[in-house]
């Protein structure tokens, strides 16, 4: 086959979709171009021949004659050159283009081909994205949160700024490995945590921050596989070490007031327990004595002394242990509870401070389940610390009685403590249980006001009233929950 004759070059040429133009490489005078750039500029060809650079090009400092020139000259050197330029149609329209000057000897003269394409909505897209990527950028600045993307085999392949400033990472310092970040006690539980990567799985760690202050972190993660250069692990990770604090402290003054209550206990509860150790005492003595006068029924005797030495012993025992798992049990556990039990498990400790005082306690309980979701042993602290109040009030009150009660209210599960003390001022009934609000002498309210943060944090409600008898009625409520 021969080769195509020169008018059929220029017959392909004029059928490409490629706007070309034609410049004579020594002066740039427009020498020819193909029907794409004809139409794209809105000249036919004789009228573009005689045009020069500012007759359809955008009048701007980026657009120079000049620029395009040295693209040109440059491009019979150094080969094509490519640039970016804002042509003009004879409408006044601005095309801006991605263009390519080729040199290219022809045999009758050298010319510089310039192909040339629209980018505009390209260029339209990429500075809408630019836009978006600056606000998120700016979104994201102050966020307390970072996000990272770990590869299969555990490295930090991205960070966001965030990220970095939540880890100490410097701008330009290396990411390093994801196991780098936690202490050795937890780098086993985050491996099979980024294996799993299960977005419900939500765990929390203690780390060092490159700049070596320690921090906790809560993550959470999931796999990701969009393109060869995101493939792995997609984790979110938030500074917690605020609320870390909070819990630990909140968690020591719960422990506190449990020693508290103990203590304000303490001589009601040695004097439950010297009764069966006087007793253990007596009858072992009286063991002893007989066994020693050698009578014919003394053995028998003995044993039944030992033997009832050994349940006032087991009783004193049961009491022991009754202070030890009210004292011991620092970390609260959330729990379904009926909360009939809740108060049957704290109301030997406050009939042993009511008997003290002299006040009796009435116990009523609802006729059927009162199930809620709650920390067992702060709902029992609460419980205490009212009736402790109530038992305080009654201090030097002539038949003094406690009612505790449970009942039902819609949705709700409510404890009531009720006495027949004096109560409180009516205006001093909403600011009961506000810090440093008491109706004791010398007291300070921490007490109410921590039973007001439990009751809080489990969804409920608390509050005081007078009540009926002249006293006063403190309850709160619980949200009830389905049996399981």
């Amino acid at each position: 086959m021969s080769h195509p004759a020169e008018t059929d070059f220029r017959v392909l040429l004029d059928a490409l979709n490629q706007c070309v133009l034609l410049h004579d490489a020594q002066t740039k005078a427009i020498v020819w171009a193909n029907r794409a750039a004809c139409h794209a500029l809105g000249y036919s060809l004789e009228d573009l021949l005689p045009l020069k650079a500012h007759h359809m090009t955008r009048d701007d400092v980026k657009y120079r004659r000049e620029m395009a020139v040295n693209a040109m000259d440059r491009s019979a050197s150094e080969g094509p050159q490519s640039y970016e330029w804002c042509y003009r149609s004879r409408a006044g329209v601005d095309m801006l283009s991605e263009a390519i000057a080729t040199y290219v000897p022809l045999h009758e003269r050298a010319v510089v081909m310039v192909q040339f394409r629209d980018i505009s909505a390209e260029e339209a897209m990429r500075q809408k994205i630019r836009s978006y990527e600056t606000r998120l950028r700016e979104y994201m600045q102050d966020l307390g949160e970072g996000v990272a993307v770990i590869t299969p085999r555990g490295k930090v392949a991205y960070l966001s700024e965030s990220g970095r400033r939540v880890l100490g990472v410097e701008t330009n310092a290396p990411l390093g490995v994801a196991l780098d970040y936690c202490t050795r006690e937890d780098r086993d539980r985050l491996v099979m945590q980024l294996r799993q990567a299960n977005a419900s799985n939500v765990q929390r760690y203690r780390i060092t921050r490159r700049d070596g202050v320690a921090r906790w972190l809560r993550i959470t993660c999931r796999r990701v596989a969009i393109d060869d250069e995101l493939n792995g692990v997609l984790v979110h990770f938030r500074d917690i070490s605020d609320e870390v604090a909070t819990e630990e402290t909140r968690r020591m003054l719960e422990y506190a007031g449990r020693y508290n209550a103990m203590g304000e206990m303490s001589t009601a509860i040695a004097h439950e327990l010297s009764q069966p150790l006087a007793a253990v005492r007596n009858f072992i003595e009286g063991s002893i004595q007989r066994l020693a006068s050698n009578q014919p029924d003394a053995t028998d005797s003995a044993i039944w002394g030992l033997r009832a030495a050994d349940r006032q012993a087991e009783h004193a025992a049961h009491i022991i242990k009754s202070v030890r798992e009210f004292v011991v049990r620092r970390d609260p556990v959330e729990t379904q509870a009926d909360l009939r039990d809740v108060l049957a498990d704290v109301a030997y400790f406050i009939q042993l401070r009511a008997r003290d005082e002299g006040v009796t306690v009435h116990i009523e309980q609802w006729h059927a389940p009162l199930p809620v979701r709650c920390e067992r042993v702060l709902i029992g602290q609460v419980i205490l610390n009212l009736a402790f109040n109530a038992v305080e009030a009654l201090s030097g009150v002539p038949n003094g009685v406690i009612t505790l009660a449970t009942s039902q209210s819609d949705q709700v599960a409510e404890l009531h403590v009720i006495d027949n003390g004096p109560g409180v001022a009516d205006e001093a009934l909403p600011k009961l249980f506000d810090g440093f609000s008491s109706s004791k002498a010398g007291g300070n309210g921490i007490g109410l006001s921590l039973c007001k943060n439990i009751v809080t944090r489990h969804d409920g409600r608390i509050w005081a009233q007078r009540a009926l008898a002249g006293g006063l009625d403190c309850r709160f409520a619980l949200p009830l929950s389905s049996l399981v």
